[in-house]
């Protein structure tokens, strides 16, 4: 019904009514998504609560709609493979950044591989913003995504396995944007403490309620990492289980 009669439609939002309920949105798949991408023509915002997509509805949305300049596509059980061929998510995702040539926000779920961000890397160069939960191989992913993506501004991160190789090596990177944010991924305190002192115009900050990290080896890995531009120093109004990394001789001027 979409489709048929919404012809100006540019924004599309569906959320899970109940999204810890077993029957929510059992009778939604990704056909309606890709009904709507065949008939709406001006659409170019999605945000898509649903329980499961193939590669093949992914590429259709991405090569009918390629003016998609916001995608964000949150499939509810993480770590879902295409339903059909039982395969990661890689080949879709990496249509919909390939074929969207304008595409500012993107958000990944399902089962993907370091291969997609790989394909991010390449093609998404006006990306701006990314969320990603529960995807990846190895620090490679994240070191494809800081490395290609030469417009991002915000990257927010939840259990991945990213850690300290890719970060350290893309420090220069995050002084040009404005956050990342780290939580449940295997980056390590003694990281966190080499980033603050390469970044002192950036505050790094470690979040773990577990009690204070500096007590635990640096290779110990934290809870959450939140790092952000500044220009008046580190805050003086964390709670008590967050700890500043900064370099502290570039603020004594």
């Amino acid at each position: 019904m979409l489709a048929a009669s919404c012809k100006d439609l540019r924004e599309l939002r569906v959320f899970p009514s109940d999204p810890f309920g077993l029957e929510a949105n059992v009778a939604l798949t990704e056909q309606g998504l890709v009904s709507v991408s065949e008939g709406c023509p001006k659409l170019h915002s999605v945000l898509y609560f649903c329980r499961q997509m193939t590669n093949a509805a992914l590429n259709t949305i991405a090569r009918n709609r390629p003016n998609m300049t916001r995608f964000r596509l949150c499939i509810i059980e993480p770590r879902t493979p295409d339903y059909l061929t039982l395969q990661s998510l890689d080949s879709g995702f990496g249509a919909i950044v390939e074929h969207c040539k304008d595409l500012q926000r993107l958000s990944l779920s399902g089962l993907l591989t370091d291969r997609v961000f790989e394909h991010i890397g390449t093609y998404a160069k006006k990306l701006e913003m990314l969320s990603v939960a529960f995807a990846g191989d190895s620090d490679l992913g994240l070191h494809h995504v800081l490395s290609g993506c030469d417009n991002l501004r915000k990257l927010e991160v939840r259990d991945c396995p990213f850690g300290d190789k890719a970060l350290l090596a893309n420090a220069a990177k995050l002084e040009t944007m404005r956050s990342l944010w780290m939580s449940s991924c295997s980056v390590s305190y003694g990281a966190c403490k080499l980033l603050g002192q390469k970044l002192p115009r950036l505050n790094v900050e470690v979040i773990d309620e577990r009690g204070p990290p500096n007590l635990r080896p640096d290779s110990n890995p934290v809870e959450k990492l939140y790092i952000y531009r500044t220009i008046s120093g580190p805050r003086l109004d964390m709670p008590g289980y967050v700890w500043t990394m900064e370099d502290d001789s570039a603020y004594l001027e």
